[in-house]
């Protein structure tokens, strides 16, 4: 396999990078998984994001730790903000300040140093939570630094950031997942599970995978609490 199908995949764990490591396998990329412990409230994904690597494959898994919860700003990490449960108007408080551009830019590092040009992040910006580093103007402003800020793209190597996702709704995003033959019982994205990754039910982000497997028409085997 030549260097250029090496590829960088962030996978978090949830339904949607689990799709993504999937679909970058089915391209025959070398992959490269890369996970955060961030601050997050919980330690169920970084657990669901081993389980998705071991199953789906990956030349190596890293992962590297953040501490966004010294910074606070955001119900994901800090303990005294709730996680709502209801829908809520403009962006709501589970957004994490500059996550993705944080996340990013640690994969476009661990890109460069071992030669990969192409970076995979599960964004979404149809079936989302209303996240502004989730849009296409971010990643192509991203992508556009990557080739000004590193060695390799002055020098005529140009990196790729992937969103195969990003136009998707969440029951096409399932859909696809399920025919590569992505076990979703095994991926955790409630932002409130408990220590043995059964959701909530009640957030955000249960509500759009809830949805996304009934207008798939496909059995959802999410454990709730």
């Amino acid at each position: 396999m030549s260097d250029n199908k090496k590829a960088i995949v962030l996978v978090s764990g949830g339904l949607d990078s689990a799709t993504i490591l999937a679909m970058a396998n089915k391209e025959n990329y070398e992959c490269y998984a890369v996970s955060f412990e961030y601050g997050q409230r919980h330690e169920s994904e970084l657990q669901a994001s081993e389980r998705v690597v071991a199953a789906l494959g990956a030349k190596e898994h890293k992962r590297i730790k953040i501490d966004f919860g010294s910074i606070g700003g955001s119900a994901l990490t800090d303990a005294s903000i709730a996680v709502p449960e209801t829908p809520t108007e403009g962006i709501p408080v589970t957004y994490v300040p500059a996550r993705n551009t944080v996340f990013l830019s640690y994969a476009l590092g661990y890109a460069e140093v071992i030669g990969a040009h192409d970076i995979f992040i599960g964004v979404n910006a149809v079936d989302y939570s209303g996240y502004p580093d989730c849009r296409p103007e971010f990643i192509e402003a991203f992508e556009k630094m990557a080739n000004l800020a590193t060695k390799a793209g002055v020098e005529g190597h140009p990196f790729k950031i992937h969103t195969p996702l990003i136009a998707m709704t969440k029951a096409e995003i399932i859909q696809i997942g399920t025919k590569l033959g992505v076990d979703y019982a095994m991926t955790v994205s409630c932002y409130s599970a408990d220590n043995e990754g059964r959701a909530c039910g009640k957030c955000d982000s249960c509500r759009l995978r809830r949805e996304g497997f009934e207008k798939a028409g496909i059995s959802d085997l999410t454990q709730y609490q």
